[in-house]
């Protein structure tokens, strides 16, 4: 286990995509404005991508003027983006934040990040190039999902937090195993015992609906704001640089994964615009994947006790929230 002293104190605000973590958390930087300044981690594994604003929903330039923001726009999306690296970043900004007196308030929803950072890593293998080419060789004869059905039958606990098209993490699970003979899950330290030791220091606020029909009509709603404010022509200019891919951690995020796709239906069959009934496609599958990512965040979120959760689709949740933060400040 990765046996680093206990983190600084702070905030943890969680929740799946569209649980409105963002007005939650500016509402307890400015709630708490004249006792302690707050500066924000983001705890998000696209909005460390430059470029990527819309389809991520990254806070306005006014917004990250009005509090101190870290872990936003700090890679190229030609670059990855680790638990690890997130970890050494958080930790540090965590000491720094404290050193001046202020209080880090992590949000986000890329709860492997949370984890990570709360339990600690073990030290796990290195990329492999070798394994790493087989396994693309055999998805691409097979496909993500058979993959994701092998790396079910060596490592369950990964597979379930996974979806069967996320290649990227099924690759990296099925490497580290056929590395190590070790699954992916093992090298997370997890138990009581880290919550209570590593990250004793940190209140997590989960943002979580009573409805789930609530957050589905949020994610609908969310989705189709993207695409009215140009999710579209923000990815075509992404596929312009010329040095992008599809199969990038960066364009698999949800909403670039699927954009990505119709523009190459366009550009197989010579099309500059999509018809409606395309646009209708993209939106139906945006909005699918999304569900499913929330799916997957809040089946994360029930594998942390620790957590104080707040009914987000409740009409008091914002003073819920705030409440828990004055009881701990």
């Amino acid at each position: 286990m990765n046996m680093q002293t206990v983190l600084p104190a702070a905030i943890a605000l969680a929740g799946p995509t569209a649980s409105g973590k963002t007005a939650a958390a500016f509402a307890i930087a400015h709630h708490l404005a004249q006792r302690q300044r707050v500066e924000i981690i983001s705890v998000d594994s696209a909005l460390v991508y430059r470029g990527m604003d819309i389809g991520t929903a990254k806070p306005t330039p006014a917004e990250l003027a009005s509090v101190p923001h870290h872990l936003i726009d700090i890679c190229d999306p030609l670059q990855s983006y680790s638990a690890a690296r997130f970890v050494a970043d958080a930790e540090r900004l965590m000491t720094d934040i404290t050193s001046r007196g202020h209080l880090p308030l992590l949000v986000g929803g890329t709860m492997l990040y949370f984890k990570a950072l709360f339990d600690g890593l073990d030290a796990m293998p290195k990329a492999d190039p070798a394994t790493r080419a087989q396994l693309e060789a055999e998805a691409a004869a097979n496909g993500w999902p058979a993959m994701h059905a092998q790396l079910a039958a060596v490592d369950p606990v990964t597979a379930a937090r996974l979806a069967p098209a996320d290649a990227q993490r099924i690759q990296r699970a099925l490497e580290v195993y056929r590395v190590s003979g070790q699954p992916l899950s093992s090298f997370h330290s997890g138990g009581a015992e880290a919550d209570a030791g590593r990250a004793r220091a940190i209140t997590m606020v989960s943002l979580e609906p009573d409805d789930r029909a609530w957050l589905h009509a949020r994610i609908a709603q969310r989705f189709d704001s993207m695409l009215n404010e140009g999710l579209l022509d923000e990815v075509r200019g992404l596929r312009a640089r010329g040095d992008l891919h599809h199969d990038l951690p960066s364009m698999r995020c949800v909403g670039y994964r699927q954009a990505w796709t119709l523009l190459d239906e366009l550009a197989a069959s010579a099309t500059a615009s999509p018809s409606p009934a395309r646009l209708a496609a993209l939106r139906d599958t945006g909005i699918a994947a999304t569900r499913q990512l929330a799916k997957r965040q809040l089946t994360w979120l029930r594998s942390m006790p620790q957590r104080e959760v707040v009914a987000c689709d409740q009409p008091d949740a914002l003073q819920r929230v705030l409440a828990t933060v004055d009881r701990v400040t």
